[in-house]
């Protein structure tokens, strides 16, 4: 093998292993996420609950404050008396399920966020987008979802 055909092999060679070393930390790094408010799979929470669904009593709402549906996963509001709001509850950050509702806020113990129970707006970071708004109707003392 002459010189120039031996440093045209090894060029080759560190190409390809670069190439796949480059490949492998990508991989790597697109499994580990980024630090952006999406899911493991890049999408959007879509904050589950069917149509129609009877989420509880409007009484057990406080006002000021809220309640987690888990199953649902809603979570309804009632920042003043008689005006009830409704949100995903599942946190716009990293989808952790929100923990708690006070204070004002709907909270998420994954990592801090807090969120406005007036418009699920984002109070306190790392999440950047709000909650997404869900529809209720309150009727017969009931909140559903519609």
């Amino acid at each position: 093998m002459s010189r120039s055909q031996e440093s045209a092999s090894a060029l080759t060679r560190r190409t390809a292993i670069a190439a796949a070393g480059t490949a492998g930390l990508s991989a790597a790094l697109a499994a580990c996420g980024g630090s952006g408010d999406s899911g493991p799979s890049g999408d959007s929470p879509s904050g589950g609950g069917s149509a129609g669904a009877a989420l509880g009593k409007a009484s057990e709402i406080p006002v000021g404050g809220g309640k987690i549906f888990g199953d649902e996963q809603v979570v309804v509001t009632q920042p003043e008396k008689g005006q009830f709001k409704a949100f995903s509850s599942i946190c716009t950050h990293r989808q952790c399920q929100v923990a708690s509702v006070g204070d004002g806020t709907i909270n998420c113990n994954c990592h801090g966020s807090r969120f406005s129970i007036e418009d699920g707006s984002v109070q306190a970071p790392p999440a950047t987008r709000p909650l997404p708004e869900k529809k209720i109707e309150v009727t017969g003392g009931q909140v559903k979802l519609v």
